[in-house]
């Protein structure tokens, strides 16, 4: 990966007269990267992609995208950058096939709007009107119309918000097909399976400031405290003896049954077993658990997560949001 920022943000601030939508967040986005944006509906994820994209102007902070200022490069931007938006819609009587060369003509080097709809699998919906279209065939279009202009970065805003859980796995093999054409991807989002599956790097962001980043494993581990083991020991050994390890943050046990229970990071799983070996005791119905994702953003952010059929735990619900497509204005 480039070692120059495709995607460069800092200290961007935003806020709509007494309402601070972005308070502070910085990020980098490396080219060929896929990056996520979570945090909870409210948290300033859209603002700081329609900064991004020319659509806002910031208050204050540096927000660059290929070297580029979105505001005083606005036209350059709009052919290096593509988005699609969380809420937006086209003409229900608008063909497919009529969006597509539309959007291509506003660009000087558009992409082939037929290779486009073959790759994005919507051929056999071309002469399709958009009311026509399935949940996920419109998020199959509003992300060819984001590619029409051949982009080096694509911004996709809560892409799979309100689609059914077969339509949302197929949407995830859409973005890994987009990063193999060579784009690089930032991926706003809630949803935390997605970003486990989909990206690189996730930034957290709640209340309108980065609360966290990194991998999504790294993240999960910080916010868990890394690695959970459970084990029985052929023979007692002081838990006092495993908390000295340099890896292991608590152990407790054995309990009534012989059982124990150690928290630590990195290696702790090796180190607690080699220790064991070493004083001639077997570690029996070892289990494992690491943090998730899920388990970061509950406790980073004090709020539910959203879950697969987009409803939040803990009785919460989602916002209801218009199937996305862009549209000229927002090209």
């Amino acid at each position: 990966m480039s070692a120059t920022p495709v995607i460069q943000v800092e200290h961007l601030r935003k806020a709509y007269g007494s309402k601070v939508a972005v308070e502070d967040v910085s990020l980098t986005v490396a080219r060929g990267e896929i990056v996520g944006i979570l945090g909870p509906n409210g948290a300033g994820k859209t603002t700081t992609v329609e900064c991004l994209a020319g659509l806002r102007v910031p208050d204050s902070g540096r927000v660059r995208v290929l070297g580029l200022d979105p505001q005083a490069d606005k036209a350059r931007v709009k052919e290096v950058l593509g988005m699609q938006l969380q809420e937006s819609e086209l003409p229900a009587k608008l063909k497919v096939r009529e969006a597509l060369d539309l959007y291509a003509s506003f660009y000087a080097d558009p992409a082939d709007p037929a290779a486009l709809l073959a790759d994005l699998g919507l051929t056999e919906r071309a002469d399709a009107r958009f009311e026509q279209l399935s949940g996920g065939q419109k998020q199959r279009l509003s992300v060819a119309l984001a590619l029409v202009g051949n982009p080096q970065v694509a911004v996709l805003d809560e892409l799979t918000t309100g689609l059914d859980p077969q339509a949302r796995r197929d949407t995830w093999g859409l973005v890994e097909r987009i990063r193999d054409r060579g784009v690089t991807v930032l991926l706003v989002t809630h949803f935390m399976e997605e970003a486990e599956r989909l990206c690189d790097r996730v930034v957290l962001i709640d209340a309108g400031r980065v609360i966290a980043t990194g991998t999504p494993a790294e993240v999960a581990e910080r916010a868990s405290g890394g690695q959970h083991l459970r084990f029985r020991a052929s023979a007692p050994v002081p838990a006092s003896v495993i908390e000295a390890l340099p890896t292991v943050t608590s152990a407790q046990g054995p309990d009534p049954v012989g059982e124990y229970d150690v928290r630590g990071t990195g290696s702790v799983v090796q180190d607690v077993l080699v220790e064991l070996a070493g004083r001639g005791v077997t570690a029996d119905t070892v289990r494992v658990e690491g943090g998730t994702l899920d388990d970061a953003f509950v406790a980073l952010t004090g709020r539910a997560h959203a879950t697969e059929n987009g409803a939040a735990q803990n009785g919460a619900t989602k916002n209801a949001t218009t199937p996305p497509a862009t549209t000229p204005s927002e090209v």
